[in-house]
């Protein structure tokens, strides 16, 4: 019978051993560009783990991709597969053999079951005891004669975000499957996937160069490949890209608008990319440039052109996939579509502006916000009472304007532009509020709503786009929270942790001195005709908690600083908070912060979870706590002045000098005193002095 096995890969290095290139190409139907990227990470992983898998040796992986074909170019790859030594553990020493030494039927059958004999096998001491066991060499096979089941492995093994099956075949692939190449050296290598069989034959660009050719060098492919009008290397492919529009852009008196999203997709749209020059009448110039940007971009994958001046051209580039002398044909073809489309967008934006976006506020109640939440109309409501609020707390000045600006914040969303193009919310809604004479502070806010966009993004410039940005997410946050819909695991629907980020971003950017806390106890007030279950307000605190450590974690601070300051995150406003983490990132490098700091600790460590009464001022009886009573009200009359001032580093240097007070506490007072009455007074007193420097977060946790 077989024990346990363990295994040791060896390399073998002989003369027959060679490293060869291999070269994996497979072909495909156009793959949508937004897989791309993804596929050729996972190509590269998975190709590592396979060969690592199957002990193949190699130097380097290279990974490429175009619409038609993903390929996978190993460099140094071993024509032997390593061997192993296996030491495979059998029966226990006494069962192995009886007491005179002889081979029991257990030992003799091990080893026969492994092809050797009883006199191969040999002891090895275990933690349980002593047992025999089997040295097996096994000799590593030719790569060659792996790479079959391998490689049909690894192209089973991608996953993609949408698959398809096609004809009466049961592969899940992303686009259907036309041609599979799989050469080792100079040697097909042959495997089949779903009918097709691997060789040595690809193919070219599907119009220009339709034929199959051979492999003969797969330090050739590449070039051949161009021959063929494929630019294999993603990378050669947007130099060209980029290099191109540049030019030609400078050759019409301008520069591109340079996006790096579609510079990437229309990257992997072509083989053979040709950037083409190409007009449109200047009467469309008299659209906001943002909405023709986003035709130009968003719904054809064409660079617009800027003057110097960020003024729009009435030029464009398209990326065409064919020859240069195709130029013409495709310039015609691309104008006459940019053209349909700019009349579309020019009919909608003119038909826009009849109706002003005070004229729409009504509109929103045939919109539904949520099944559980009511109607548009209803959410700005919420967020002009929000809107209000917040301006009470921080600027009275602006509450007019905030709330005009909360009432129409949502009424673009039934604009004919936006409907047909949903990204320009909020851009369009400034168009239209300029256009409608709406004050520019409050025409601008309707933009700077949805800021940011991402994590690290654009921040509202405006405090009343900032107060705008923060209603409408805190109001999402609470709103859904409220109806059971919180984040889990991968899951965000709603995107409410990255409105959670921005909420906490724009608050520590513009120093609002208002608390998480408080914000959402109001938006939480403006749902309390909805049902909900369980404690909303503990939730949302221990999801913005998370949003805070991330911040404050990428802003560089140290582990232990971002965990004492997490108790803080809803009840002291998040700029404050990030005020304090600067303040202890620098008091700890103070001389007197070690002993300090062991003090604060020795506070925290005996403070019971129970509640205790005040302290008594006429149950104090030694000098040392008559002495640490003095000091924490001193200290704390001047800790709340610094505290008012921002002052927070100064306020640690201030809490630092009760470290003698306290030390001298502990050294000469007995805190579990046999009275209750004292013991519980000299507790409370600890209390106080921890309660005080809480004030700086939960100083326990720091290193």
């Amino acid at each position: 019978m077989n024990g346990q096995t363990h295994r040791t890969d060896k390399t073998t290095r002989t003369g027959a051993e060679k490293l060869l290139p291999l070269l994996l190409e497979i072909g495909t139907e156009e793959i949508p560009a937004r897989f791309l990227p993804g596929a050729l990470s996972d190509l590269r992983v998975i190709a590592t783990a396979i060969l690592n898998e199957y002990r193949l040796s190699f130097e380097e992986i290279q990974t490429f991709a175009t619409p038609r074909r993903l390929v996978l170019i190993v460099m140094g790859l071993s024509s032997l597969q390593r061997d192993i030594t296996k030491e495979i553990f059998g029966p226990p020493i006494n069962a192995a053999f009886d007491a005179q030494g002889n081979p029991t039927k257990a030992a003799s059958g091990f080893a026969q079951s492994l092809g050797i004999e009883v006199s191969d096998l040999k002891v090895v001491k275990k933690a349980k005891g002593d047992y025999v066991a089997a040295i097996i060499e096994e000799k590593g096979c030719e790569t060659k004669s792996i790479l079959p089941e391998a490689l049909r492995k690894l192209v089973l093994s991608l996953r993609f975000p949408k698959s398809m099956r096609w004809g009466d075949g049961n592969l899940l692939f992303v686009r259907p499957i036309h041609w599979v190449a799989a050469v080792f050296g100079q040697d097909a290598i042959s495997f089949e996937i779903d009918g097709i069989r691997s060789g040595n034959i690809s193919r070219g660009h599907r119009f220009l160069a339709p034929g199959s050719f051979q492999i003969k060098n797969i330090s050739a492919f590449e070039n051949v490949l161009a021959k063929n009008y494929v630019i294999l290397d993603q990378e050669k492919r947007k130099q060209i890209i980029e290099k191109g529009i540049r030019e030609l852009a400078a050759r019409s008196g301008g520069r591109p608008v340079m996006d790096e999203g579609l510079l990437t997709t229309v990257n992997f749209l072509v083989e053979f990319p040709v950037p083409v020059l190409c007009s449109f009448g200047p009467e469309y110039l008299d659209l906001p440039k943002e909405l023709l940007i986003t035709v130009m971009k968003d719904h054809q994958k064409y660079f617009a052109v800027r003057n110097d001046e960020k003024n729009l051209l009435p030029h464009f580039i398209v990326i065409s996939n064919t020859r240069e002398e195709n130029h013409e044909t495709v310039k015609v073809g691309a104008e006459r579509v940019i053209r349909a489309r700019f009349d579309d967008a020019k009919f909608y934006f003119e038909e826009d502006r009849r109706k002003s976006l005070i004229g729409r506020v009504e509109d929103l109640k045939d919109v539904t916000f949520h099944d559980k939440l009511g109607t548009l109309r209803e959410k700005t409501d919420k967020m002009a009472s929000l809107t209000g609020y917040l301006a009470d707390r921080i600027d009275p000045s602006l509450k007019e304007l905030l709330v005009r600006a909360a009432l129409l914040s949502k009424t673009d969303l039934v604009t004919g532009v936006v409907r047909e193009f949903p990204e320009l919310q909020g851009i369009m809604g400034r168009y239209y509020a300029e256009h409608d004479g709406e004050d520019k502070r409050t025409a601008a806010a309707l933009e700077e709503q949805y800021l940011p966009h991402s994590f690290g993004g654009n921040l509202p410039e405006t405090d009343i786009g900032s107060l705008l940005s923060l209603s409408d997410k805190v109001d999402n946050i609470a709103s859904f929270f409220r109806i059971g819909l919180v984040p889990t695991g991968s899951e965000d629907p709603f995107a409410l942790r990255r409105q959670a980020m921005g909420v906490v971003a724009i608050l520590i950017d513009k120093a609002f001195h208002v608390s998480l806390r408080d914000i959402f106890l109001k938006a939480l007030e403006n749902l309390s005709h909805i049902q909900s279950t369980g404690n909303i307000m503990e939730t949302i605190d221990g999801f913005m908690e998370q949003r805070v450590e991330f911040i404050l974690t990428s802003m560089g601070f140290a582990q232990d600083i971002v965990k004492s300051l997490l108790p803080l995150t809803f009840d002291v406003p998040p700029a404050a908070i990030v005020s304090r983490a600067k303040a202890l990132k620098n008091f700890r490098g103070d001389k007197s912060f070690p002993d300090f700091l062991l003090a604060v600790k020795r506070v925290h460590n005996i403070i019971p979870g129970t509640s205790l009464p005040p302290v008594r001022e006429d149950l104090l009886t030694q000098p040392e706590e008559k002495d640490l009573f003095n000091s924490l009200a001193a200290t704390k009359e001047k800790i709340t002045g610094l505290l008012n001032e921002a002052e927070f580093e100064e306020g640690l240097r201030t809490l630092s000098e009760m470290t003698g007070p306290i030390n001298n506490f502990f050294d000469k007072v007995l805190v579990m005193d046999k009275n209750e009455e004292i013991k519980s007074n000299r507790l409370s007193l600890l209390k106080e002095v921890r309660d005080l420097a809480s004030s700086f977060g939960d100083l326990s946790k720091l290193a």
